[in-house]
């Protein structure tokens, strides 16, 4: 299986590093020298990671065959991409890779039937799940944990507590104004 472990991003110094967008749990695993990993353009790829450090908190890597700036900066933008055995599972009990989150249904804790999970988005503050209503249209669920409740694996489901407006349209707008209103109202 495929697992889309980081993003490069722009090149640094003049000896071949670039900066990477990290987009996994353990890098330490995924992105240290000697890892070959596929890329997204394939026609890139694959790189050889040879040397990987972090600089002001962000990981910089070089790879092999990649010697200047320019052909750092060629790289710009390429998915690094590994394979992961399917039955391998995160170290830390409440983390999940995008394969055993996807299909899952959405339901809230009453049992309503919100969807069913067909995309996961990696956004810098936030992961998002993609969820494709019975109707054919979507909505974007946080996957934060005031509002995913639980992931059972077993029964295949993500239980959500949605504020008021995340899953319909139906929120409850509450404003000062208008309770000063209705209270001046009452006076009259």
């Amino acid at each position: 299986m495929e697992l889309v472990v980081a993003r490069i991003g722009r090149a640094h110094g003049i000896k071949g590093e670039v900066t990477v967008e990290v987009r996994t749990d353990e890098p330490e695993l995924r992105l240290s020298p000697g890892a070959v990993l596929r890329t997204e353009p394939a026609s890139v790829g694959p790189l050889t990671i040879e040397t990987g450090r972090v600089h002001s908190g962000r990981l910089m890597l070089r790879f092999a065959g990649v010697k200047d700036r320019t052909a750092a900066e060629s790289l710009r933008n390429t998915l690094l991409i590994a394979d992961v055995d399917p039955a391998e599972l995160p170290e830390e009990e409440d983390e999940y890779y995008d394969h055993q989150l996807m299909d899952l249904d959405v339901v809230l804790e009453d049992g309503t039937e919100i969807g069913r999970i067909t995309e996961i988005s990696h956004l810098p503050s936030q992961d998002l799940f993609i969820v494709e209503r019975p109707d054919g249209t979507e909505v974007m669920i946080p996957f934060v944990e005031e509002i995913v409740a639980e992931i059972d694996l077993e029964e295949q489901r993500c239980v959500i507590t949605p504020p008021p407006g995340l899953i319909d349209d139906r929120a409850e707008i509450v404003s000062t104004r208008d309770a000063e209103a209705a209270s001046s109202e009452g006076d009259a």
